[in-house]
């Protein structure tokens, strides 16, 4: 059985014209094209059917993505990615259907199909039979709102840089708190606000 499954809908196919046209100028003038109400509208019933996952529309607009949500978002056994592109989608579709807006930084993308991207890959990551061990996943940065310590691996001498003499002892309790200690002093000096975080 596959651990995740991603299923593409193109909202071009639910559209009425000839030239598959999804967007128009928006209303009050201005500058940009805004994605039409219809097609996203018939595309989401489609996909939607009767049940009620959760819709995720990306937007700068939409709270940080952070792996808070990513875990929250984990547990559900389906969820529907909306993809904007343009200068935006009609509002209405968002008060409509849209259940979280998420936002992956200060920044604006041409569409949110790179955000969406981001998403499934850091969803299927805490999925089981994804990684070959999940444990990988758990230790990663922000799963305990500290960055991920220094790594290491073969060889122990590289032109003259040794690996940490704690990581090559054996003594696991010692290698836990030395990972906890690096973790926390990175956290400090690079992103200190992590640690106000709940």
């Amino acid at each position: 059985m596959n651990a995740v499954e991603i299923n593409i809908t193109d909202i071009r196919d639910f559209t009425f014209n000839k030239n598959r046209q999804v967007d128009d100028y928006p209303y009050g003038g201005g500058a940009g094209m805004v994605i039409k109400a219809e097609p996203i509208s018939l595309a989401l019933d489609f996909v939607l059917k009767a049940e009620k996952p959760p819709v995720i529309y990306f937007t700068p607009q939409g709270r940080l993505l952070k792996q808070k949500v990513v875990r929250e978002y984990s547990k559900e056994e389906r969820i529907v990615l909306l993809c904007g592109h343009y200068k935006e989608i009609d509002q209405r579709i968002r008060d409509i259907y849209v259940t979280d807006e998420i936002s992956v930084g200060d920044y604006v993308l041409s569409g949110g199909e790179i955000p969406a991207m981001m998403m499934i890959d850091a969803l299927a990551r805490l999925q089981e039979n994804v990684l070959s061990d999940i444990e990988s996943a758990l230790t990663d940065s922000h799963n305990s709102n500290l960055l991920g310590c220094p790594h290491y691996t073969r060889p122990n001498n590289f032109k003259g840089n040794f690996v940490p003499a704690v990581l090559i002892s054996g003594n696991h309790k010692k290698i836990a708190e030395w990972r906890n200690k690096k973790a926390m002093e990175l956290t400090k000096k690079r992103r200190p606000d992590l640690l106000k975080d709940e």
